[in-house]
């Protein structure tokens, strides 16, 4: 595995997106993370995590895991709505920022019902069917086997619960596909060199969505981790789109489930 860059060495991941080389580069741009997203996706990341928030339908007394949280703006916003919300992410820099904006020893106390874990995806520390839903936005790209990831989140929700995944996708008109793209690889780049630390770091985001299969082939393989109700619909004219999906019961449950519900 190769080493975290020091603080002065300009961190690049690649597409073969080992954990510490990807890692470290986010703890790189975690101060200004949030501010330069807003910069390059012209304000719609506001209008991305609201569609989000809704599609997680976040309810008081719900437990829900926000995976590749970054600076946890996405897991306060579920947190405000009275759900209990983990915030997990690889890269500690990001938690750190995170920690600091909505920890307790931030301005007015923080979230209470907001907490922060170091994980990897692939690798989830928690309990088989610990969650209500889970959800990740613009990290599933970014993780080494997405696959096994999926099968992670199903493994820690539970029957019944909700998975959302919002990650950049393919635009299926041509047309916008073509003026999307050449947003990413002629305009991005030098905005991205104005406003963030890490400039390089964009490179690697236009490569790995270039990468990135289709909101077809995601859907596939999120149902063939054994998720059902797979649906997804464009946000943006699908420069991202919203994967939702639902755990399944177990046979036998959910034979009970249907029995106890019939009408007598």
């Amino acid at each position: 595995m190769a080493p975290h860059p020091s603080d002065h060495e300009s961190n690049r991941a690649d597409l073969h997106k080992d954990p510490s080389r990807v890692s470290g580069m986010f703890d790189q741009v975690a101060a200004g993370y949030d501010r330069t997203n807003t910069v390059l996706s012209l304000g719609n990341d506001r209008f991305w995590r609201a569609a989000m928030v809704r599609a997680v339908d976040p309810r008081r007394g719900q437990r829900i895991l926000d995976l590749a949280a970054g600076t946890a703006m996405s897991s306060a916003a579920l947190a405000g709505r009275g759900a209990e919300v983990v915030a997990a992410d690889f890269s500690p820099g990001m938690l750190a920022e995170g920690e600091k904006r909505y920890g307790p020893k931030a301005p007015g106390g923080g979230i209470p019902n907001l907490s922060f874990v170091e994980a990897n995806a692939t690798d989830l520390p928690f309990a088989d069917d610990e969650f209500d839903a889970v959800t990740i936005s613009y990290g599933l790209r970014n993780v080494d086997d997405p696959k096994k990831a999926l099968h992670e989140m199903l493994r820690v929700t539970k029957p019944g619960g909700r998975l959302v995944v919002c990650e950049f996708s393919q635009p299926p008109s041509k047309l916008w596909g073509g003026l999307y793209r050449f947003y990413n690889d002629r305009v991005l780049p030098v905005a991205a060199r104005a406003v963030s630390s890490n400039a390089d770091a964009y490179d690697y985001l236009n490569e790995s969505i270039r990468d990135w299969p289709d909101q077809r082939r995601l859907s596939a393989w999120i149902r063939e981790s054994g998720w059902t109700e797979v649906a997804y619909r464009n946000l943006s004219l699908g420069i991202v789109a919203l994967h939702r999906a639902v755990k399944p019961f177990p046979v036998v449950e959910r034979a009970t489930k249907e029995r106890d519900e019939t009408p007598r």
